[in-house]
C-alpha cells in the first residue's frame, strides 16, 4: 500500500508538472479560445478577390443607378494611412477594421479611423468574422469592446460585420450548415444591436452568402447591405436584398467603395 501510494504521487506530481508546463505556455484549454497566432489581418473582400476574381474596372465604365458618394476601406495592412490625400482624392467615408475572430485588433485603429474622422471622413469600424471559433454573441461583444461601438453624432456608420471566404481552412463556409450560418449571424446582429441600439451593416458577396446561408435568411429589414463585387455593377445582389448602401467595387490601389446616395443620405445613415 505505501508503494502504491508513492507511485500515485509520483504520477500526481507529474500531471501537476505538465499542467504547469502548459499553463506557461499558454496552451488554450479550448477551441474557443485559440492562440493568437492563428490570427492574421485579413481585410475585407481580401478572400472574396481571392475565390471570385478582382479584375480592375476602370470608374468612368461603372454602371451607376443614381448619386453617389465616394469611400473606401482600410486594415493594418495599410499602416498609417494619408488621410489628407485620400480626401483629396474624393474619399468622404471609410471603414477601418478594428477586430477578427475574438484574438486580433488592427495595431493601426487607432491611427486610422481617428485620422479619417480629423479630416472630416464619416467613419465606422468593421469585424472580421470567423464563425468556427466562436458564437456569434461573444464576436459581437469584442468587437464592440475594441472600437466597434457607434454613437449618434452624424459621423460615425453602424458597425459591419464581415462575413466572407474562410481563410483558414479548405471549407469555404467554415464547416457550418446554412442553418448554423443564419442562427450565427444573426445572434451577432443581436447583440451588436443589444450593446449598441444599432444593426450591423453586412458585408458580404453574393455568391458566399447564397452558398454558406443556403438563401434561408432574410435580414433585408434591418441589417444595410455593403455587397462586393469587383465588375462594373453590383450584379444581383445576396438573397432577399433589393438595394445595396454601399458597393465595394475595386480593390486597387486601395479598396474602394461607393455609398448608394447622397452626402445627406450618408449622414443619416450615420446618425441612425
Amino acid at each position: 500500500m505505501p508503494a502504491r501510494s508513492h507511485r500515485w504521487q509520483s504520477r500526481s506530481t507529474a500531471s501537476a508538472v505538465v499542467l504547469a508546463c502548459l499553463a506557461a505556455l499558454h496552451v488554450p484549454a479550448t477551441a474557443e479560445q485559440p492562440s493568437t497566432e492563428v490570427y492574421s489581418d485579413h481585410a475585407a473582400g481580401s478572400q472574396i478577390a481571392k475565390h471570385e476574381g478582382s479584375d480592375p474596372v476602370a470608374a468612368s465604365e461603372l454602371v451607376l443607378d443614381g448619386p453617389t458618394v465616394s469611400g473606401m476601406d482600410v486594415s493594418s495592412h495599410q499602416g498609417d494611412v494619408d488621410w489628407p490625400h485620400w480626401w483629396g482624392q474624393g474619399m468622404r467615408f471609410a471603414y477601418v477594421k478594428a477586430t477578427e475572430g475574438t484574438g486580433y485588433v488592427n495595431p493601426k485603429y487607432g491611427q486610422q479611423y481617428d485620422g479619417s474622422h480629423q479630416v472630416g471622413m464619416v467613419r465606422g469600424a468593421y469585424h472580421f468574422a470567423l464563425p468556427d471559433r466562436s458564437d456569434g454573441a461573444a464576436q459581437a461583444n469584442y468587437f464592440v469592446d475594441h472600437g466597434g461601438g457607434w454613437n449618434a453624432d452624424g459621423s460615425t456608420l453602424p458597425g459591419a460585420l464581415d462575413v466572407e471566404y474562410n481563410p483558414y481552412g479548405e471549407d469555404k463556409c467554415y464547416g457550418l450548415a446554412p442553418e448554423a450560418m443564419v442562427a450565427w449571424i444573426r445572434q451577432f446582429g443581436e447583440t451588436y444591436h443589444a450593446r449598441t441600439g444599432r444593426w450591423p451593416m453586412i458585408y458580404t458577396s453574393t455568391s458566399w452568402w447564397d452558398l454558406c446561408t443556403g438563401r434561408l435568411g432574410d435580414f433585408t429589414a434591418t441589417n444595410p447591405l455593403w455587397v462586393a463585387r469587383y465588375a462594373e455593377s453590383t450584379g444581383p445582389l445576396p438573397h432577399r436584398w433589393s438595394a445595396h448602401s454601399i458597393w465595394q467595387h475595386s480593390s486597387t490601389p486601395i479598396d474602394q467603395n461607393l455609398f448608394n446616395g447622397t452626402m445627406d443620405d450618408l449622414v443619416a445613415l450615420a446618425r441612425g
